[in-house]
């Protein structure tokens, strides 16, 4: 008598299939974790070894600064502790970061050029090209996601989200 190998339901092959980062995943989510560490370690530094009271804008500024650090820090860590296939999520949270961190970044910028009444419209400029590329990636980020959501409706067979 032989004894027959169970079956396995596609959701459980492709599971089976990527159960783990790739190196690939692995070493983006290691530099995200770093370099928001990195970012983290020297805003704060920076902003304590100010001296004397400074504007409010420096302030803000460099809370900003802190938090995107901060947020960057966090998708590394979150990303390495992921052992499921993400369907691209983690591209998704990454565009996401990139696009609010180069709005608000060109929009403080354009307020302290405008305050100062210099350089507003290189400062837009420049911004708005940041702006650009962090929505482009948003948007191919979101495609691949669905597209690969819908490849695993199509093999499951069901609607389950990942």
């Amino acid at each position: 008598m032989t004894e027959e190998e169970p079956r396995l339901s596609a959701r459980e092959m492709i599971d089976r299939l990527a159960p783990a980062l790739s190196l690939r995943t692995r070493i983006r989510a290691v530099a995200a974790l770093l370099a928001g560490l990195a970012g983290t370690v020297f805003t704060t530094a920076l902003w304590w070894s100010e001296p004397g009271p400074l504007p409010g804008r420096t302030y803000l500024a460099f809370a900003l600064f802190t938090v995107f650090c901060l947020a960057w820090a966090g998708y590394g860590g979150w990303l390495l502790t992921r052992r499921v296939p993400l369907f691209a999520t983690e591209q998704v949270i990454a565009a996401w970061i990139a696009l609010v961190a180069s709005t608000v970044t060109t929009a403080v910028v354009a307020v302290v050029a405008a305050q100062r009444g210099t350089g507003l419209g290189l400062a837009l400029v420049v911004g708005g090209l940041f702006v650009a590329a962090a929505l482009v990636l948003a948007v191919r980020a979101h495609g691949r996601r669905a597209a690969l959501l819908r490849r695993m409706r199509e093999l499951t067979g069901g609607t389950g989200e990942a």
